[in-house]
């Protein structure tokens, strides 16, 4: 039985990928490889359940929905075998302190290049170019004093080994999805119960401006017989609803979806739209793929690794609208070869294949 610490400043009530995947790792672990305890920023908002340790938090004010735990570790905390930081910051300091103070190994995911939303500090190129150095500067020193580094995907790796020069370890573990929520369901009752219908093109998650979000509604313009659904929310939804009103396209809002609509949401589409170029792996679109639905999205980031180019869906060059829009019509007209593809490698990104993963790497460093 391997006990593992998990420390993290991304998890409830904020609902976003790094949330769901330290929960299901978690939930995964404990069921079937020993005892993970998660520490993590405490809000009134949620109670904590058994194995989860809270710490003093407040709002972090340059990007809505996260928190900044104090760089603390719970008295409550038992005894563990390996330290799992999935932050570098914050908490991830606390883990940091909790695993040389024990003499144990550590383990940092490296989830977020923290480089790419220096814009929500500010607009000015030079401060952006000051804070991208410091976090990168920072973000080498944590990395590089880890045991070993996980990251989603292979060119998150490669930014980390080639641009961050860190020489520690590093392996790629998928997130993984929970592949027993995520599975084609009823999709005509979602088009129901939000009066859809036509061919629908969607996206949903977070409503970032580094995600790009404009251009599906861009790349959609015109199209024939189209509606464009957003589930989600976040700072761009205003400008994304102001550029929706003039476009020739049907676009509707949904708003936050809760997690139990999701696999409606995505079996209801007939293709998932993702432009985004700042993913480590892009867990929506594997949540879309387990429940069917292929994915056209940009060829940068991991996406360009998570999508599978004629086989879960199809690319685009970055910043090529026309590419893009060209990228969702093959995905409609080759939907049901893509859909076949997508149910057929679901085990590969499970949530059961991803933490076999990581016990195994767990097991080199202890």
């Amino acid at each position: 039985m391997t006990r593992v610490a998990a420390f993290t400043d991304t998890y409830h009530p904020t609902v976003n990928g790094v949330t769901y995947t330290i929960e299901a790792w978690r939930d995964h672990w404990n069921d079937h490889h020993g005892r993970m305890d998660v520490v993590y920023p405490g809000t009134d908002e949620y109670t904590p359940n058994a194995r989860e340790h809270p710490v003093r938090s407040l709002p972090f004010p340059f990007y809505d929905g996260v928190r900044v735990g104090a760089p603390r570790v719970p008295k409550t905390v038992p005894r563990a075998d390996v330290v799992h930081a999935h932050t570098a910051f914050g908490l991830g300091l606390a883990a940091r302190r909790y695993a040389k103070k024990h003499d144990l190994p550590l383990v940092a995911s490296y989830h977020t290049p923290t480089a790419e939303y220096a814009e929500y500090i500010s607009s000015n190129d030079s401060v952006l170019a000051g804070l991208s150095t410091a976090s990168e500067t920072y973000e080498h020193w944590y990395y590089e004093h880890a045991d070993l580094v996980i990251t989603p995907s292979e060119p998150t790796k490669r930014h980390l080994v080639d641009d961050l020069d860190v020489t520690t370890p590093v392996h790629v573990v998928s997130n993984g999805i929970d592949t027993d929520r995520f599975q084609p369901t009823d999709g005509d009752a979602f088009r129901e119960r939000f009066d859809l219908d036509g061919t629908l093109i969607g996206y949903t998650g977070r409503h970032g401006y580094e995600k790009r979000l404009e251009d599906i509604i861009d790349a959609t313009d015109g199209m024939d017989d189209v509606t464009v659904v957003f589930g989600g929310d976040g700072p761009a939804r205003d400008d994304l609803e102001t550029r929706a009103r003039t476009a020739d396209v049907d676009v509707r809002f949904l708003g936050f979806l809760d997690r139990s609509d999701l696999p409606a949401f995505y079996t209801a589409l007939d293709a998932f739209a993702f432009p985004s170029p700042v993913e480590t792996q892009g867990l929506v679109a594997l949540e879309a793929n387990a429940c069917g639905t292929p994915v056209a999205g940009i060829d940068a980031g991991a996406l360009a690794d998570t999508i599978e180019h004629g086989e879960t869906g199809y690319h685009y060059e970055p910043g090529d609208i026309d590419g893009f829009q060209t990228a969702i019509e093959r995905t409609l007209d080759d939907h049901d070869r893509l859909a076949a593809n997508c149910l057929d490698r679901r085990d590969t990104f499970s949530i059961e294949h991803a933490v076999t993963e990581l016990r195994t790497h767990y097991h080199t460093i202890t």
